[in-house]
């Protein structure tokens, strides 16, 4: 039986527990991470792991669940164990709380002989406050038998939607963390993911055997993030005006194949934008190049497939842009959210075509066949992911606000009329006019030709070509022959898919479907239906409120400044940029110009550790700076 704590966001003051504990846990906050605050459910989170109940965190990427795993063990003076999918993600932490003087380590394949017997030292001493390890190598050692010599007292779960088989990410090897009760009785346990619905969150609590947990599920909602969804005509040139709004700043290019990835890297390259692909099928060394180079800032350019999703920590990513539908809402925001993890403002755009959901619709049957699955699992399997898709496909195209429609997917209520943060909200949008006349001709036209063709042909009629099958068959004679001649094949193609998108017309199975009529086809026939298509281009784009009031009395060139001063100090030492100083310090500074130690260090995310190791050569850059600008 589990306690849900709260379903969106209770204030701290809710906190259970005496004021002196509270108290401690800011100063440690300020102290460590140099921030005064918490974000929405920290405090609530911190507060069950150090009183050790059971506890499953769902918090949005860039909603803070790292920390609510990294600081109860400084309070508590013992050494938490966090249980991670991917060796980049261990890193990436391990090198963040090492430049703030965290002692953490992780055990992973990566490390050589010496260095994983340093880390059993420190672990053995006592001296380690989180250790990092994936779940295969923590069974396949002898690490459960040093642990269990240690009086253990907490066990987190990152990513713990992998344990369960509702979740998009499943992994197998996460069902042996249920064993782990077993060896620690003693210990709490604590699940933390960005993206878990009611059924994954029961099956995460199941799965790891939680006793009485406490459940905390924070908003959905990225309000830092303007999501735009935009008619995919000409792709590159899309892309090239969508990333050129974001020159020198971290993006992610999503691609449905690994093909397309290398295809358009080559040609942002070529086009003058440094690009890297990344996918499953590159050699391992290729792979970690181009994640180094992203994480150094040395390349702002990744086009990648969802193989590079979770293992990104970048928290500077300032646009996330995907080329073709997703295959699931889930999917969507676990992408999406590598966007904007500093709470800073940033763009996720979605490059839709009606055409992506009948590539998925076969994709998915072919690795159903493929499974080699009884024919009742695999019919099941494709029912499963199809309705994922249909719900994907909704969401693209909504004429409504993109921040509700993703936050009542994941069950919460999104009370705000209008977002201003999206393109529907932001009257980005535009509505083909006489849409109801436009889809009266197309629908027309289909019974014209017999409901035997497929969309080029159609569409070839409907536009007046001069081709041999249109001859051949007489279409030039029709009623219909060229009643859309004012529409390029582009536009009446997307058009034709808009309506079998909205199931206003219906597409045969097999190799070459055809474009049939259904019941709907006729109401529209009949004036009894009314059809909104969207015409496939995007008005100039609005910027948002969020990104104008972040940029708020920013030196912008002071700020540019800082960041390559960072990159410098991050070249030097190896380690990815973010974890020197994030985007959210170094607008503040440039904010604030601070010309003392104790004015610096009132900056956002600037601890004592920091003061101490970056103090004295920021203040000097800020003198020499306003010298300049004299």
């Amino acid at each position: 039986m589990t306690r849900k704590v709260n379903d969106v966001m209770p204030p701290s003051s809710q906190v259970n527990g005496n004021k002196s504990l509270t108290s401690e846990i800011h100063q440690t906050l300020l102290r460590w991470w140099g921030f005064d605050t918490f974000r929405p459910l920290q405090t609530e989170a911190i507060s069950a792991a150090i009183h050790g109940r059971d506890s499953v965190v769902v918090l949005p990427t860039g909603g803070g669940k790292s920390l609510c795993y990294q600081l109860p063990p400084l309070l508590s003076q013992t050494t938490d164990i966090i249980i991670s999918p991917l060796v980049s993600l261990m890193k990436d932490q391990v090198d963040s709380l090492e430049a703030i003087g965290y002692p953490a380590a992780a055990i992973h394949s990566g490390l050589s002989v010496n260095e994983r017997r340093k880390t059993y030292q420190r672990l053995r001493s006592g001296v380690l406050r989180l250790l990092f390890i994936a779940p295969e190598r923590l069974f396949n050692s002898n690490l459960i038998e040093t642990l269990s010599h240690l009086q253990i007292q907490r066990f987190a779960i990152d990513e713990a939607h992998c344990i369960s088989q509702w979740g998009h990410d499943f992994r197998p090897e996460y069902r042996q963390l249920s064993t782990l009760r077993e060896h620690f009785p003693q210990a709490s346990f604590h699940a933390y993911t960005a993206t878990a619905t009611p059924p994954v969150r029961s099956d995460i609590a199941e799965q790891l055997h939680l006793k009485n947990p406490e459940i905390f599920v924070g908003t959905f909602d990225r309000p830092n993030l303007t999501y735009r969804v935009i008619q995919r005509t000409n792709r590159t040139t899309q892309i090239l005006g969508i990333l050129g709004r974001h020159p020198k700043e971290a993006s992610i290019v999503y691609c449905i194949s690994r093909r397309e990835t290398e295809r358009l890297a080559k040609h942002l390259t070529a086009s003058g934008l440094l690009a890297h692909p990344y996918h499953a099928g590159l050699d391992p060394k290729k792979r970690h190049r181009t994640q180094e180079a992203f994480a150094k800032e040395s390349l702002d350019i990744v086009v990648a497939t969802v193989a590079f999703g979770m293992g990104i920590d970048r928290s500077n990513v300032r646009l996330v842009l995907h080329t073709g539908l997703p295959k699931s809402l889930e999917a969507y925001q676990q992408e999406t959210g590598r966007a904007g993890r500093d709470g800073l403002a940033a763009e996720c755009v979605l490059l839709y075509s009606p055409a992506d959901v009948f590539s998925w619709e076969a994709l998915i049957r072919r690795g159903a066949e493929s499974s080699e699955l009884p024919e009742a699992e695999s019919q099941q399997l494709i029912d499963s992911q199809t309705v994922h898709l249909q719900r994907m496909r909704r969401y693209a195209q909504a004429a409504r606000c993109r921040h509700a429609f993703l936050s009542e997917h994941f069950g919460q209520p999104y009370g705000i009329s209008n977002c201003k943060n999206c393109d529907v909200c932001l009257g980005e949008t535009t509505n083909l006019a006489d849409s109801n006349t436009v889809a009266q001709k197309i629908i027309s036209c289909v019974a014209r030709v017999g409901e035997r063709f497929g969309v080029r042909h159609l569409c070839e009629v409907l536009r007046g070509a001069q081709t041999a099958p249109i001859q051949r068959h007489g279409h030039h004679c029709l009623s219909t022959y060229g009643i859309l001649k004012n529409f390029d094949q582009r536009m009446c193609e997307n058009l034709v898919h808009q309506l079998l998108d909205q199931e206003y017309l219906s597409r045969s199975h097999g190799d070459r479907p055809v474009v049939m009529l259904n019941e709907k086809s006729w109401e529209i026939l009949r004036n009894q239906r009314d059809v909104t298509l969207l015409e496939p281009r995007l008005k100039n784009p609005i910027g948002s409120q969020k990104d104008s009031d972040d940029w708020d009395q920013v030196d912008r060139k002071l700020f540019d400044h800082l960041r390559q001063w960072r990159r410098k100090i991050a070249d030097e030492r190896g380690k990815p940029a973010w974890t020197i100083l994030d985007d959210r310090a170094l607008r503040s500074i440039a904010r604030e110009k601070p010309t003392t130690s104790a004015t610096l260090l009132n900056c956002k995310g600037i601890g004592e550790k920091r003061l101490a190791d970056h103090g004295a050569a920021i203040l000097k850059m800020i003198k020499q700076h306003n010298l300049e600008s004299e």
